[in-house]
C-alpha cells in the first residue's frame, strides 16, 4: 500500500528530478509504473493515490512536477479532478495513462487540461520519453489516439458543422413545437406574450438552422426530435 505521507525523497542523484505523483485504483499497476520510474535516473514517485480525492491532497502536499492517472477510477470524475489540479496547481502537469482509446475521452482530457494521453500498452522507453516532454512543456499522444483523432476529424468535420447549426435554442423548440401544432404566428405570439416579429424571427432562424421549407418538414422534423409526440392511431 501506498503511504499517504509521501515516500523517501530521492538524494544523491546528481541531477534535477522530475516530482511525480501516481493515480491508478489498481496497486499493482501503481507499484509498476512506480517501479519503472524509479529505475530512472531523473524521476521521483513522491507519491499515490487511489481516486480522485486522495490525487488533489497529494497534489496540494507535494506539488509535484507530473501526475500520472488513470480514468475511470472510483469516487470523483478524473476529468474534473484534472481542472481542479490545473486551476489549483498550475505548475503541475497531468498526463492521463488509460487503457481507453474512445477519441471523446481524448477531447475531455485535453480540454481539462492534461498535458499528455497515454495508452497502458505504451513501450516503457516510449513512456518515459514522453513524461520528459511533457515535463519540458510538451505535449504527448499516443499515435494510434491521434490517428484515430485525425481520421475522425475528416469524416465528421461536415457533419458537426451541420449540427452545430442545427442546434435550437429552447425558445426556439417551443416555438417550432406550437407550429407543428397549427398554430399560427399570432396566436404563438399572444400566448407566448411577444410581439409577432419576434415569432417570425425564432420560426426564420429554426427554419434556417434545420433547413426546413415547408410545414410538412416542420412537423416531420419536429416529431424526429421528440419535440412533437407521434400522433397515436384512433
Amino acid at each position: 500500500m501506498y503511504s499517504n505521507q509521501g515516500f523517501p525523497a530521492r538524494t544523491g542523484t546528481g541531477t534535477t528530478l522530475i516530482r511525480c505523483v501516481v493515480v491508478d485504483d489498481h496497486a499493482l499497476l501503481r507499484q509498476g509504473v512506480r517501479r519503472l520510474l524509479q529505475d530512472e535516473p531523473d524521476f521521483d514517485v513522491v507519491d499515490e493515490a487511489g481516486n480522485g480525492t486522495e490525487a488533489l491532497k497529494m497534489v496540494l502536499q507535494h506539488r509535484p512536477d507530473l501526475v500520472l492517472m488513470d480514468i475511470g477510477m472510483p469516487g470523483p470524475s478524473s476529468f474534473d479532478t484534472a481542472k481542479i489540479i490545473a486551476k489549483s496547481c498550475p505548475e503541475t502537469k497531468l498526463v492521463f495513462l488509460t487503457m481507453h482509446e474512445d477519441e471523446e475521452y481524448v477531447v475531455q482530457a485535453l480540454q481539462a487540461g492534461a498535458a499528455g494521453y497515454l495508452l497502458k500498452d505504451t513501450p516503457a522507453p516510449k513512456l518515459i520519453t514522453s513524461l520528459r516532454e511533457v515535463y519540458h512543456g510538451g505535449k504527448c499522444l499516443s499515435p494510434e489516439l491521434l490517428g484515430k483523432l485525425v481520421d475522425d476529424f475528416r469524416s465528421r468535420d461536415d457533419g458537426r458543422i451541420r449540427a452545430r447549426h442545427s442546434t435550437l435554442t429552447p425558445r426556439e423548440r417551443e416555438v417550432m413545437k406550437l407550429l407543428a401544432e397549427g398554430n399560427t404566428v399570432r396566436s404563438i405570439a399572444g400566448m407566448l406574450g411577444v410581439s409577432i416579429k419576434t415569432i417570425e424571427a425564432h420560426k426564420f432562424n429554426l427554419m434556417r438552422k434545420l433547413d426546413i421549407h415547408n410545414k410538412a418538414q416542420l412537423v416531420t422534423c419536429a416529431i424526429q426530435k421528440k419535440i412533437l409526440k407521434m400522433p397515436m392511431p384512433a
